[in-house]
């Protein structure tokens, strides 16, 4: 539940002071985030280490 918060207060921040440019760099860090956390400890972990 507290999850649900933090993306509703962060998304009332956005509206409230005009800075859509921070979207893209928070939903690119968290697919980067989402990509390691799923890729540790399978087959795609060697690939992920060449994108860097």
């Amino acid at each position: 539940m507290g999850k649900l918060l933090i993306l509703g207060e962060f998304w009332a921040f956005l509206k409230e002071r005009k800075k859509w440019w921070l979207a893209p760099i928070i939903i690119m860090l968290l697919l980067l985030g989402i990509l390691i956390f799923f890729s540790q400890g399978s087959a795609v972990a060697p690939f992920i280490y060449t994108l860097f």
